[in-house]
């Protein structure tokens, strides 16, 4: 149609990077519902219809409305062998002016962890988000016990930055998070010489 952007797709050597669809709904209910006991201990609490269909409308319409606007990307990964949802992943708050700066969020699927998918989806969404959308800076937080998050952050160029007290509300309390950053011309630990 005339006057529509066509939907913003990333690809990785095993993964196409989309924003979610109607049609997603079943392959994400399950995945969820299968990794819930996985994911507890790294989220916020789910709600009583989080795995509701009209849920998952929201969710689908959120996606596509926040990416239109230029606030958020949030992209299922869908695995390009055979269409599988993996997970997802969020580059959200993003803010323009001065800033030009945002957000990461992600998590994956209990069948589909320790295998380098999100590794693989952390950087195209930075690379995307540092050469295509011109943004300089891009932050995550995690559970500081949560390795395998910490891990993949720094496997994928993010350095420590700090801590920030009672950051978000996980399982139900008030945690700490731990805060990294992966900025696009990083200079930090670099001499005059490097």
């Amino acid at each position: 149609m005339f006057g529509r952007r066509r939907p913003i797709l990333l690809e990785t050597e095993r993964m196409v990077l989309r924003l979610p669809q109607h049609s997603d709904f079943n392959a994400w209910t399950g995945l969820r519902l299968e990794s819930r006991d996985f994911l507890t201990p790294w989220e916020p609490s789910w709600s009583d219809d989080h795995l509701s269909r009209k849920s998952f409308t929201n969710r689908v319409y959120w996606a596509q409305r926040t990416c239109r606007n230029g606030n958020a990307l949030p992209f299922f990964l869908e695995r390009s062998v055979d269409g599988a949802i993996l997970g997802a992943i969020t580059l959200d708050s993003i803010r323009r002016g001065p800033a030009q700066m945002a957000t990461i969020g992600y998590w994956i699927g209990a069948p589909f962890a320790r295998q380098g998918y999100m590794t693989e989806a952390i950087n195209a969404v930075v690379r995307h988000a540092f050469v295509v959308m011109d943004l300089s800076r891009i932050e995550a937080a995690c559970l500081p016990d949560n390795t395998a998050s910490r891990g993949v952050l720094e496997r994928s160029g993010f350095k420590y930055e700090g801590v920030a007290q009672s950051y978000l509300q996980i399982n139900g309390r008030w945690r700490t998070h731990v805060l990294y950053a992966n900025l696009r011309h990083d200079r930090r630990g670099k001499t005059a010489a490097g």
